[in-house]
């Protein structure tokens, strides 16, 4: 479907929730952001703010040699993957049984092959993102075994629930991307549900996404689906999905993880390349030290592919924790990982290459004021670093053990407020407004001046999520606070829910592979 038929078919929607007084608000709401931005749903957001950057040169360059150091002199450890110890070999690394050690400025060397910026060609081409330069994506959280709202609670997520939430994110015009392991679906057996999962974000989203990692075989079959709606020539040319690999840290990737990461980037296909540090537990209590684990982990990982195939798409990712020292706890949406991330960004633009990093983060297990609170500060640091590509967008509950219906369109609703934030601010005559300020004069409002009266639709941003009622109305409609208003919310995106067209020829490709795919393994339940 084309952007030009995508804002038709909204119009036609707008037309049948206009009949009920909520539906005609929603529909307003669609027509402001729809005026607002030019497009019901832009592809990504392009930056027209500057990074933030907090950390001085003196303090990078010893951060950048302090993982140097400890590339060179404690190394990594390969395990398993007979494959990359060649690569590493022939690239002049110092091997020792699993344990690589590399000298300064070999990695950075080799990553000089990598792509600064990148497009991930989504099936509808106008839902294409650009990840890289001033490019913002925004995601859905990823990983969460359970699924949670506030109709039945806390319980393992499904196959529906997996479908539902590719749903929703298809449904809001603030995600730019489908995501890939939004909830496991442990209804599926663990070595056929990656089938179901890219099939779900084929068949219910027309935008770009994510495939499994588990196995190498689960990322050769991910992309196999994507060729059959790509082409295997486009895919071969061209990025059409992105396979998120974690290193097992500390200083560890494992042979799951680098055949995986191995299967994307031969396939010319993007690796997203994320250590997973819990400060005191898989890294060190202390942010500098924490900061260049990950640096040595990531670059190391980014470099693989490049030996793989040089030129391959690859995504600088990062993913810094806390966690609590008195109970071993986990934490999510602390300062300390925040603030390391605005770091991560400045080290991430010297190597010139894309970067993923925080996310909505908490460890609330309610979509209440302690998860908005930590999701605020970990999204703000992730505009702030210079991100490109924002996993855990929308969902994350529970550190990231449950994926949440209402804490979803909560999130998506503030990544919302985050394009007005990222667009800046436009100077020109109209936002000057000169010409309101003749006709108001001293004394008098604005409120129903020319001026207004010609912008109101797209001055503001409009939460669909807020009341911004007066308290009697508020009290006097039902004193609903922020999650009930979400969960009446979502529960009406997926009842408009339309599914964007899919060619009948390639659906039945897809549902043909699943089957013999299916038919020739047993099923595995761990």
């Amino acid at each position: 479907m084309t952007l030009a038929e995508n804002a038709e078919a909204t119009t036609t929607l707008e037309g049948k929730s206009g009949e009920t007084r909520a539906g005609g608000r929603a529909a307003r709401r669609q027509k402001r952001a729809h005026r607002a931005t030019g497009l019901l749903h832009r592809p990504n957001i392009v930056r027209g703010i500057p990074t933030y950057d907090v950390m001085s040169e003196e303090n990078l360059l010893r951060i950048e040699q302090t993982a140097d150091r400890i590339l060179a002199e404690i190394g990594i450890e390969f395990r398993d993957d007979p494959v990359v110890l060649d690569h590493w070999k022939r690239a002049g690394a110092h091997i020792d049984g699993a344990l690589v050690k590399f000298e300064p400025g070999m990695l950075r060397e080799i990553l000089k092959t990598a792509p600064a910026e990148f497009t991930q060609a989504a099936r509808n081409p106008a839902n294409s993102v650009q990840i890289g330069g001033r490019n913002v994506v925004f995601s859905p959280a990823y990983g969460s075994p359970f699924v949670m709202d506030i109709d039945k609670g806390r319980r393992y997520g499904t196959i529906e629930d997996f479908r539902n939430f590719v749903k929703l994110a298809q449904s809001s015009p603030w995600l730019h991307h489908s995501g890939g392991t939004v909830c496991e679906p442990v209804d599926v057996p663990v070595n056929k549900r990656h089938l179901d999962m890219v099939y779900s974000h084929i068949k219910y989203s027309d935008r770009a996404f994510m495939g499994s990692v588990t196995a190498e075989s689960r990322a050769d079959d991910s992309i196999d689906m994507a060729r059959i709606v790509f082409g295997e020539k486009f895919v071969d040319e061209n990025c059409v999905i992105l396979g998120n690999v974690n290193v097992n840290s500390p200083l560890v990737w494992d042979a799951t993880m680098t055949t995986a990461l191995r299967a994307y980037a031969r396939a010319n296909q993007a690796a997203v390349v994320v250590p997973f540090i819990l400060g005191g537990a898989m890294g060190p209590v202390t942010n500098a030290g924490a900061i260049a684990q990950s640096l040595a982990e990531t670059m190391a990982g980014c470099a693989l592919t490049q030996l793989e195939r040089p030129g391959a798409p690859v995504i600088f990712g990062n993913f810094l924790s806390s966690m609590s020292l008195r109970s071993g706890s986990p934490t999510f949406g602390t300062p300390e990982p925040a603030i390391g991330s605005m770091v991560v960004g400045q080290l991430a633009r010297r190597l010139n290459l894309p970067l993923r990093c925080s996310g909505n983060f908490t460890t609330s297990k309610l979509p209440d004021a302690h998860a908005m609170n930590e999701g605020t500060m970990s999204m703000l640091a992730a505009v702030h670093c210079g991100a490109n590509f924002i996993l855990h967008s929308a969902g994350f509950l529970d550190g990231l053990l449950s994926m949440s219906y209402e804490k979803f369109v909560m999130d998506a609703d503030f990544c919302g407020a985050l394009h007005t934030y990222l667009d800046g601010i436009k100077v020109d005559d109209n936002q000057l407004a000169l010409d309101a300020f003749r006709e108001v004069g001293p004394g008098h409002h604005f409120f129903g001046c020319g001026h207004t009266i010609a912008n109101y639709e797209t001055a503001f941003w409009d939460s669909e999520i807020a009341d911004n009622e007066s308290f009697e109305k508020w009290e006097a409609a039902g004193s609903e606070d922020a999650a009930i208003r979400a969960n009446k919310r979502w529960k009406t995106a997926l009842a408009e829910y339309e599914a964007p067209p899919l060619d009948v020829a390639i659906d039945e490709a897809l549902q043909d592979f699943m089957a013999r795919k299916k038919t020739a393994m047993a099923d595995a339940w761990y």
